[in-house]
């Protein structure tokens, strides 16, 4: 390109008509060298968006408008040298390069070039063409070719192109006009791609469009010059309706620029405006009409697929569908760790007969992360449970999920790493949670050197003894002498959904039923209730207990000592 352009960013428009209704208007003015003050062009009139084009009746609408100063034949041009053309989608204007190239026999090789032939001696019979220095490039033109295959990423003036960039630049759109074989192709997978078939199989998705609008602004009497071609504007249309025109529509912003290298400097001015006609009301709402009614037959062909039949778990009963991740575990002191985990349901909760309840995750390796050694799992599990209400009074408790970590190295040697145990989020949506895990510590120094060298360490038999055993029937559960460490800690991603005939059901209704729902629905402050009631209930019975085990004339006379109040 011979110059530099000031030019504005690109806009992005989204049309549901057709794209060969849109018309552009292109007016292009030479205002003097450049210098310190320049003239201004008023700005045109602001530009449409291009959500509407008109219809077929305004296509055969006058496509040029050339002052008489700016014709081939004329003797010397004016200073403010000025033309305007108005341009369909895709619609070809020759340059006077072009012109000269196709006229001649010997430079048509193809079917494109013989058709632009053919259209270029009807010009030339006509009178010749209208169009003095603005033109376009198609789709289909050797330009739009090199243009993609000579995309610049960066903004640099001398780019070095990265690999990547060398790989993608023989990579071509895939067009609007292809269209893909229904039939299904004999060879599914091709194990020795050539370089050819990766080229041509190789496409970007999205099909695009692409047409320019050119200007040659050479000097009067030079016109066909190549070095001269400055990009105006750049329309591409993808295959959703998404219109990318850059630089935008000229608006109230003001003409663009260009600045021409060489001695004089030349600075043009141009301005670029929405020329498609705005549909009629009439039939705007007729086509609103239309639109609806599609978009109505495509939502009773979705709940057709769909069907009424939804699933609905039983009256009075809870469903809970946890789709949970083993993401990481962190802070270990060996590496090739696993975990193994199991879920515990507590009363009035059950499952499918068919649904695993526990898992092991495969052994992974850690690598540094700061300042610990993390071992990334990303293990999913899916877990469906049931929740029936029984007993009114009770307060419900939630499902467990216990754990533990484990490492084995290259010499088979076992090692526990910690445990630790979750319970599930009551409330849905999406949960990170973090947990800290502990083990057992043996005595003296023997079970630490016996965990280094042979492997093998303190272990629980029940892993449900990390929180209360659901088991346990006691009155008091004692961990007296029992020595742990904190180790590292698991990290969590908890996909919690849940589903009742109660969340349909209207306030009223849930208030008189006191069903599930309404106390499951708080449980996230039950939770924490729960645990101080039950800390309460036991130190209660401790109390109980401490006293009834006193003498009973020790309770008599403490009772007695308490000083009564003085009557009257």
């Amino acid at each position: 390109m011979a110059g530099a352009a000031r030019c504005g960013g690109s806009a992005v428009y989204r049309s549901r008509d057709p794209v060969r209704n849109l018309r552009l208007r292109v007016r292009i003015q030479r205002v003097a060298p450049a210098g310190p003050l320049l003239p201004r062009v008023p700005p045109l009139a602001g530009p449409e968006s291009p959500g509407r084009a008109d219809r077929a009746a305004d296509a055969g609408a006058a496509p040029l408008r050339v002052t008489a100063a700016s014709r081939a034949g004329a003797q010397r041009p004016p200073e403010d040298e000025e033309e305007e053309v108005e341009v369909g989608w895709q619609e070809k204007l020759f340059s006077q390069f072009e012109v000269d190239l196709y006229l001649n026999e010997s430079a048509c090789q193809t079917p494109l070039d013989w058709q632009y032939h053919e259209e270029i001696r009807k010009l030339e019979k006509a009178g010749g063409r209208k169009n003095c220095r603005i033109f376009t490039y198609t789709d289909h033109d050797r330009f739009t070719n090199l243009e993609e295959l000579c995309q610049k990423v960066t903004d640099l003036d001398h780019e070095v192109p990265s690999y990547l960039v060398e790989r993608m630049a023989n990579v071509r759109r895939r067009r609007q006009d292809r269209r893909e074989a229904s039939s299904l192709k004999s060879k599914i997978i091709t194990w020795e791609p050539s370089e050819e078939f990766i080229k041509n199989n190789h496409v970007i998705n999205t099909p695009v469009q692409t047409m320019y609008i050119m200007g040659d602004l050479g000097p009067y009497g030079k016109l066909g010059h190549r070095e001269y071609e400055n990009v105006l504007c750049t329309i591409k249309v993808d295959g959703n309706g998404v219109i990318t025109v850059k630089p935008d529509f000229t608006g109230t912003k003001g003409a663009y620029r260009i600045e021409l290298d060489g001695e004089k400097r030349e600075v043009w001015e141009y301005t670029i405006e929405n020329a498609s006609a705005q549909v009629q009301p009439e039939e705007e709402e007729r086509e609103q009409r239309v639109f609806r009614e599609l978009y109505g037959r495509h939502r009773d062909y979705l709940s057709g697929l769909v069907g009424s039949d939804f699933e609905m778990p039983l009256p009075g009963t809870l469903r809970l569908l946890v789709n949970g991740e083993i993401v990481s575990a962190q802070g270990y002191e060996y590496d090739n760790l696993y975990v193994h985990f199991f879920l515990e349901l507590p009363n009035q909760w059950s499952s499918s007969p068919f649904q695993q309840l526990s898992g092991v995750t495969q052994t992974c390796a850690t690598k540094a992360v700061g300042l610990d050694n993390v071992a990334y799992f990303c293990y999913p599990f899916t877990v469906e449970m049931f929740y029936t209400q029984e007993d009114e009074d009770s307060l419900p408790q939630w499902p467990v999920l216990y754990f533990e970590v484990l490492s084995l190295d290259f010499w088979q040697r076992y090692r526990v790493e910690g445990y630790g145990s979750l319970v599930l989020p009551t409330c849905p949506g999406v949960h990170m949670l973090t947990i800290p895990t502990w083990r057992p510590v043996g005595l003296g120094p023997v079970a630490e050197m016996r965990r280094f060298f042979i492997g093998g360490s303190p272990e629980l038999e029940d892993l449900t003894y990390i929180r209360i055993p659901s088991t346990f029937k006691g009155k008091r559960l004692s961990r007296f002498g029992f020595r742990t460490e904190s180790t590292g800690s698991v990290t969590f991603r908890l996909c919690c959904l849940q589903q009742s005939r109660a969340f349909l059901e209207n306030s009223a209704l849930r208030k008189h039923m006191q069903s599930v729902l309404d106390r499951l629905g708080g449980f996230s402050q039950q939770s924490s209730v729960y645990n101080v009631l039950e800390a309460f209930q036991r130190a209660r019975r401790r109390m109980q207990e401490a006293r009834e085990s006193l003498p009973q004339d020790l309770i008599n006379t403490s009772a007695s000592a308490v000083p009564q109040p003085l009557e009257p």
